[in-house]
């Protein structure tokens, strides 16, 4: 993608709702460069390939693009992506090596499509993405929820799977810690990512971006609205191949996550709790009448998921020498590990071939996975 699309599509972040399906379709008929233009010209919408039909409320988006051209004029993109480096924040967009492959399931006719994200952290969002589980539930979680879902991401990270979740009270915060703890974790927020939201996670959220990543829909410095929190909650389920609601009651946010995990066909699981405890409530619905997957234990939900692109046991090393392409891919990597993105760049190669390489290299024994992507083997 051109720097002119990036742009326009940072751009766009600061102005349009996450997720806008109408949005989403203007954007792959006339592209963002475009679009954003028009859209600070205050020329009239660009028609979508669905303007003609019924669904289509052209009166409805005049009214938004009327008030999404107000707050353009006023937008300072290079000021925006200063002030994003400067926080430690960057954009990556739809086709980006860092952009995670599994999000292109919300790109369907009519899907809310996201159109890029903002990311803070070291680690590196496609790689993360790769081997990983949702875990979500109720933010006033009782201890015996708290105690699962840490047992669950603490066993899950061990296994080099990391654990997405919200980053909120309760059931998120638990996960995070414990899987911080053993390996990497993503958050996924409803606000920017340099917002401490909620803040009393302010100090995990700093410890996180050391080794995984917070991630956003929106810009550097937006506080998070009551809507954004259900728009969020279809990218922890997008990212991830399978969501564990491990505590939630009848009327918890994690069950609008679990509606976009089985609406994306990913696994759905629920942990089953006391038949007395109205937190377990959401959890024995989705066990009962929305075939989720009843899980216990980390063995349980890799059972469910199935391989998660983890390289084969008992490697064997290669007593040849590497073709020229492989030993530049294992030059690249980092000591301390570094994502398939990080190594396509210090290598020169595109993200393809750099993957492909790797795995020749791990199938050799030469390097390894590790919570920051892949690292040399000692």
């Amino acid at each position: 993608m051109d720097e002119d699309e990036v742009r326009a599509l940072a751009a766009l972040t600061t102005v349009a709702p996450p997720g806008d399906p109408w949005l989403g379709a203007v954007l792959a008929e006339h592209g963002a460069a475009r679009v954003w233009a028009d859209l600070v010209a205050g020329a009239p919408p660009p028609a979508g390939p669905a303007d003609g039909e019924a669904v289509v409320d052209r009166d409805r988006v005049a009214l938004r693009w009327r008030r999404w051209h107000a707050q353009a004029r006023g937008v300072d993109v290079d000021a925006l992506l200063a002030a994003s480096a400067a926080a430690g924040v960057r954009f990556v967009a739809p086709g980006d090596p860092e952009w995670p492959g599994r999000l292109e399931a919300l790109d369907a006719p009519g899907g809310r499509r996201s159109h890029g994200l903002w990311v803070r952290g070291r680690g590196d969002l496609r790689n993360l993405c790769l081997r990983s589980v949702a875990i979500v539930g109720s933010r006033a979680s009782t201890p015996y929820g708290g105690h699962v879902a840490a047992e669950l991401a603490y066993d899950l990270a061990e296994r080099s799977v990391v654990v997405v979740s919200g980053g909120a009270y309760g059931i998120d915060g638990a996960a995070h810690r414990a899987a911080h703890a053993a390996g990497a974790t993503v958050v996924v927020l409803a606000c920017g990512p340099d917002v401490d939201y909620p803040r009393g996670h302010a100090g995990m959220f700093t410890d996180i971006a050391r080794t995984g990543v917070l991630v956003s829909e929106r810009p550097v410095g937006l506080r998070p609205r009551a809507k954004d929190f259900l728009v969020r909650n279809r990218l922890i389920a997008a990212l991830t191949p399978g969501t564990v609601v491990v505590e939630a009651g009848l009327r918890s946010g994690a069950l609008n996550t679990a509606a976009h995990a089985a609406e994306l066909h990913r696994v759905l699981m629920a942990v089953p709790g006391p038949v007395t405890s109205a937190m377990s409530a959401g959890c024995h619905l989705l066990l009962r009448d929305r075939q989720a997957a009843c899980v216990t234990s980390a063995e349980d939900v890799l059972d469910q998921i199935g391989p998660l692109g983890g390289v084969p046991p008992g490697p064997v090393r290669v007593t040849a020498e590497l073709a020229p392409e492989s030993a530049r891919v294992l030059a690249a990597v980092p000591r301390g590990g570094g994502g398939p993105a990080v190594i396509a760049r210090a290598c020169g190669r595109d993200l393809e071939s750099t993957m492909r390489a790797l795995g020749l290299l791990a199938a050799a024994g030469l390097v390894e996975r590790c919570p920051a992507g892949w690292r040399p083997v000692r």
